[in-house]
């Protein structure tokens, strides 16, 4: 059967497997890690949630939020084994991130991990939407628009200033920030005014963080074209078939690139050059 790393073990062993027979003993981890996760229930984020748990030492604690209970307590069963095995601490957190109560909820969810002798906290946001993908003279609701930028833009803002709020700098704790971006943050698209303008604001705002955050680092990931939902819907509305390939697949680039850890923060980096 397969480990939530998507490691191949004997079925008649895994249960009573020890941590080292099903981890890459290369040395590298993240850490005692607080590892908060948005947009984990389904597609990329649920990939993400079972590779990192793949590499966090004993004590840490993964926190998965998105706004379906019952597909976050599906994840939850799916690592259980795993959490046992490892010592991971694995908590769902239903919140809509569009809303203030639900940046709210994550926020105070991990603050109440915050005592926790964590030496790095890792935040992943890839909670977004693909939006309407119409004619830019289409967008004349200025309620529409702001719900859509609410989701994608100012909620990842107000999440990330809270948990540097959560998580001050003190010495020796580590901080990661993810932003999952894509290419369309630097490429215009016709008709998607809507997200190019979303991921274009992201990868700034995420920079902005870079310069002026220089103990934190951070990563804005183009995860490329993923087997998912939103992949559906490009080919239902547009008709294009981009090709998408497993979401594990990306989920093993990014775990390389932040245990590498040689990236210049703030930088922007592709599925493709990877």
């Amino acid at each position: 059967m397969q480990t939530p790393c998507g490691m191949e073990v004997d079925e008649t062993l895994y249960g009573n497997i020890r941590m080292t027979d099903v981890i890459p003993t290369d040395g590298r981890t993240l850490g005692r890690c607080i590892c908060i996760i948005t947009g984990a229930s389904k597609g990329f984020g649920r990939a993400l949630a079972h590779q990192v748990c793949c590499w966090l030492k004993p004590g840490s604690v993964l926190l998965l939020v998105a706004r379906s209970e019952t597909l976050l307590q599906e994840l939850k069963e799916e690592l259980k084994g795993f959490a046992v095995e490892q010592q991971l601490l694995v908590n769902c957190i239903v919140a809509d991130l569009s809303t203030q109560k639900g940046v709210n909820e994550a926020v105070r969810v991990a603050r109440l991990e915050s005592e926790k002798e964590n030496d790095h906290v890792l935040l992943i946001n890839n909670a977004a939407s693909l939006g309407d993908i119409s004619q830019f003279s289409s967008f004349t609701d200025l309620d529409v628009v702001n719900s859509y930028m609410s989701l994608n833009i100012s909620s990842a803002l107000v999440l990330t200033a809270g948990m540097l709020q959560v998580f001050p700098r003190r010495p020796g704790l580590r901080w990661t920030v993810v932003n999952l971006s894509s290419v369309f943050a630097t490429e215009a698209l016709p008709s998607w005014v809507l997200y190019c303008t979303a991921k274009a604001a992201r990868k700034m705002m995420f920079s902005v963080l870079a310069v002026g955050e220089p103990n934190v680092r951070v990563l804005s990931y183009s995860p490329g074209p993923l087997d998912t939902g939103m992949q559906k819907d490009i080919l239902r509305m547009t008709g294009v078939d981009n090709h998408p390939f497993p979401c594990k697949d990306s989920a093993v680039k990014l775990m390389k690139l932040l245990l590498d850890d040689d990236f210049a923060s703030g930088t922007h980096i592709d599925f493709f050059s990877v």
